[in-house]
């Protein structure tokens, strides 16, 4: 599985923002597909997760009632609008997968095996 990432920007604090990322490779797409964000000097953290077939979605608490999840089946990609960003919603913002056959949503970037590359949203205050 190909997981490409686009999106990223500069955002004013208050804004809006969607970032985007496309999967390929596969006849079947991933059942679990997530969003994990990086700080400089923090550790990677889990954004958000969605469920390919029953669109089940989860959230940290840090963006939860401002970021949504959703995907497009059709189109194999998998969407987070961010709302009322903050200037510490700013990271390297990267899309991932967990294997194909699993169906239970991960927390834990160990538990994502496919890794888009970064794209970069940064908030100005």
């Amino acid at each position: 599985v190909q997981l490409q990432a686009s999106g990223g920007g500069l955002v004013q604090t208050g804004g809006s923002h969607r970032l985007s990322c496309a999967a390929s490779g596969r006849t079947s797409s991933p059942n679990v597909m997530g969003w994990f964000r990086q700080a400089p000097g923090k550790e990677r953290e889990f954004v958000a997760a969605i469920t390919w077939s029953g669109g089940s979605t989860y959230y940290a608490d840090s963006v939860k009632g401002r970021f949504t999840i959703s995907r497009d089946n059709a189109k194999n990609t998998v969407y987070l609008q961010m709302n009322s960003l903050k200037p510490e919603d700013t990271a390297v913002y990267y899309c991932a997968a967990r294997p194909t056959a699993v169906t239970v949503v991960g927390y834990s970037r160990t538990q994502y095996k496919y890794w888009s590359q970064g794209t970069q949203v940064t908030v100005s205050s």
